[in-house]
């Protein structure tokens, strides 16, 4: 490294720490409210059947919280990279193998880190440039990149104790500047987006994709019904509940069964969730009739002919809560076909992707 380069007081061990213990809470919880989004989505068989239909806002507080701590770590990752990016330019690039193996993790730690953030924004946009599947990489990715961040803690342990007590070196005016505008860009990137979750900050969403309460029906749609090619229902629709006494109704006798309201909300992977007045039949009454135990699982089958969720699996737990519905209205009308027309699958504490639409079928399991 040349003499005189990189020469700001900024470049420094504290103000490293400083900014590293943000940016390690922030993606803390990405990581962890990630990982419960995936364990909802895609459960292992022995965690399926424990997983709790309430609280009706869980899904949506943790997975708001995901997008929120990843969006806010992106600016943070940055300024942590400014702070410590004279080191890749060391001369010599190893001076030992344990030195070389060394910036090799760092090396492998920022690429992930980088890739993880990226993909991540750009899933809350839901455009995929990339030729590989997003979940499952996404998921990957996070593993390699907290298994990464604590081996690298591990090892600077000794110099981030040095430096984590205010006071341990010398006060910077232009580390407090710096920390400064650090912290107003991660409060205003959070602030511009977190009304698509937080109602409270709805009127400030200026960057989020979409405003929750914008949309056909008072909400948003994710996938449409021409995206899912279920534009026009069959006219001899009907549902089919299969089980030990399988039957058949039509939209007619649908609506002749006793109707159930259930205030919801609906909480997309991409970040956004929304409430709504939901009202259809009780789910759980459409397995009784069809001679369910109540410890039954159901697997639900959408008109949809293609898609990752055309058949979902609901656990007893799910199946069996009172709130969940296969819903036929929402906030007073009709369901149309971008929400789900003729009857869709509203339940408390679930992903979106699995609030299934079109559903033309119900099989106890």
């Amino acid at each position: 490294m040349r003499e005189g380069t990189f020469t700001s007081a900024l470049h420094e061990p504290r103000t490293t720490v400083v900014v590293g213990r943000w940016l390690g809470a922030a993606l803390l919880v990405c990581f962890l409210t990630g990982l419960l989004s995936h364990v909802l989505q895609q459960p292992p068989t022995w965690l399926r059947d424990h997983l709790p239909s309430h609280p009706v806002n869980g899904y949506r507080v943790t997975q708001g919280l995901h997008v929120i701590s990843g969006i806010a770590a992106i600016p943070l990752l940055g300024a942590k990279l400014w702070t410590v990016y004279p080191n890749l330019f060391e001369w010599p690039p190893a001076r030992s193998v344990l030195h070389a193996l060394e910036r090799l993790g760092i090396a492998i730690l920022v690429s992930t880190m980088l890739v993880e953030l990226f993909t991540g924004l750009l899933n809350i946009l839901e455009w995929y440039p990339w030729p590989f599947p997003f979940r499952q990489t996404h998921f990957w990715l996070a593993w390699l990149a907290t298994g990464g961040l604590l081996l690298h803690v591990a090892a600077k342990g000794p110099m981030i104790g040095q430096h984590w007590r205010r006071g341990s070196v010398p006060a910077l005016r232009q580390r407090r500047a710096f920390l400064g505008v650090v912290t107003v860009a991660a409060i205003a990137v959070t602030v511009t987006t977190a009304g698509q979750t937080v109602p409270w900050l709805r009127r400030l969403t200026l960057f989020a994709p979409r405003r929750p309460d914008i949309g056909e029906l008072g909400l948003p749609i994710t996938r449409t019904a021409a995206q899912a090619n279920t534009t026009v229902t069959p006219a001899d629709w009907r549902l089919r509940v299969d089980g030990p006494q399988p039957y058949e109704l039509t939209m007619a006798q649908l609506l002749a069964l006793p109707q159930y309201d259930s205030h919801l909300p609906i909480s997309c992977v991409e970040g956004w969730s929304a409430s709504a007045h939901w009202s259809g039949v009780r789910v759980r009454d459409l397995l009784a009739r069809a001679g369910a135990p109540p410890t039954a699982r159901v697997r639900v089958t959408s008109l949809e002919a293609n898609g990752p969720y055309r058949i979902m699996e609901m656990p007893a737990a799910y199946a069996q809560d009172p709130l969940t519905l296969l819903a036929l209205r929402v906030n007073g009308r009709v369901l149309t076909a971008d929400h789900g027309y003729p009857a869709r699958i509203i339940a408390p504490n679930r992903p979106g992707v699995l609030q299934t639409k079109w559903v033309a079928r119900l099989e106890v399991i």
